[in-house]
């Protein structure tokens, strides 16, 4: 490229050829900036569609280190997989054309399976037949793996969270599986096996956490090496300590956890709104007598728009939280809630089926 710093305009000269210049280097300053720092922030699916743009363009966004960057930069819940038992799983996004995978249903998985959970890209999956296999695959990519047996019988339908932390230090992606189940050896017991994938085998935890609460299927969240379990109380495995206790202040039985801002999170219709709350302070059923300290902080009052609704809101259903972002649903229809922009937009058509679970999802490109 010719050095501008040095090029003179003579005096009476149209300066067109100077302006070309000029507006060719912002092009490619602009252009090298949107390559440099926003194109990884992107989801995968609005990434697909930017290949085309040109040659530099595609070939920075096929390589591999690409792949990783954007799996730690972009971590946004777009979409939320509906997951009926035994019926093919679809997406649900306010967003899709940036947020979409090529098979919502993944039937490029060798056998049909149920999604037990979701973490930055990668996904569980539970066979619905044989030996009930679990699969951990991405579906904008569609790589997978299917695991080895677990030692212990987890059951039908497992209460398995899927645990995956992006580095920016390890380019392989390390994730876990971290399963409650109940204990064959104790009555009111539970017990944990993990699956990790830096030593491609399951291992049951010494850890038993003696309760006469059972754990529900299909559920857990995961927020900052912890994993818990909505019963009667709030069941926490830690992995990095190998402990777990039961939190017994935790009311809210028709509200769902989810993790906001690197906290636990519990989202509950309260009357006509919706009350959101945070884990503020897990030990504090175990201070002295006398303490103020309070578990949960409430952190913000939501009342969908009118507007958008169509009306008066009654029988309301939180059905998943992620991020900033509350789904609700209300009669036989999906609305979602942005906390941070406060504003309410109309998903479609709930399903029928009670049973129905939703699981936060984010579009990523991290590889297998």
């Amino acid at each position: 490229m010719e050095d501008l710093s040095n090029y003179k305009m003579d005096r009476g000269k149209k300066p067109g050829k100077f302006l070309g210049m000029l507006n060719n280097t912002m092009y490619m300053n602009l252009s090298e900036i949107i390559r440099a720092h926003a194109l990884p922030f992107l989801p995968a699916k609005s990434l697909f569609r930017f290949l085309s743009v040109c040659k530099d363009w595609k070939l920075q966004i096929s390589t591999p280190f690409f792949a990783h960057n954007q799996s730690i930069c972009c971590g946004s819940t777009l979409g939320f997989f509906r997951q009926v038992s035994g019926e093919p799983p679809s997406l649900v996004s306010d967003e899709p054309k940036a947020c979409g995978v090529p098979d919502p249903s993944l039937k490029f998985l060798p056998e049909p399976v149920d999604i037990l959970s979701a973490s930055n890209g990668l996904i569980c999956c539970h066979s619905r037949t044989g030996n009930k296999a679990y699969y951990i695959c991405n579906p904008v990519t569609q790589q997978w793996k299917k695991l080895p047996e677990p030692n212990a019988n987890h059951g039908l339908q497992p209460s398995t969270v899927l645990v995956f932390e992006p580095s920016r230090l390890n380019f392989e992606a390390d994730y876990k599986l971290v399963c409650a189940f109940p204990s064959a050896d104790f009555d009111d017991a539970t017990e944990f096996e993990i699956y990790s994938s830096k030593e491609g085998s399951w291992k049951v935890s010494g850890e038993i956490c003696f309760t006469s609460y059972s754990v529900p299927k299909k559920s857990g969240v995961h927020v900052n090496g912890v994993v818990y379990w909505k019963s009667r109380g709030l069941l926490a495995y830690d992995l990095t300590k190998d402990r777990s206790q039961m939190l017994q202040d935790y009311q809210f039985g028709n509200g769902v956890l989810g993790a906001m801002n690197g906290k636990l999170c519990s989202a509950y219709p309260n009357g006509q709104s919706i009350t959101v709350q945070v884990l503020d302070n897990a030990h504090s059923n175990t201070m002295q007598m006398g303490s103020h300290a309070r578990m949960w902080a409430e952190k913000q009052r939501v009342v969908l728009d009118v507007e958008v609704v169509g009306g008066p809101v009654s029988d309301l259903a939180v059905v998943a939280a992620s991020g900033n972002k509350l789904l609700v649903q209300l009669a036989r229809k999906l609305y979602l809630y942005d906390l941070l922009t406060k504003e309410t937009k109309a998903l479609g058509i709930a399903s029928p089926d009670r049973d129905t679970r939703y699981i936060p999802y984010v579009n990523s490109l991290v590889s297998l």
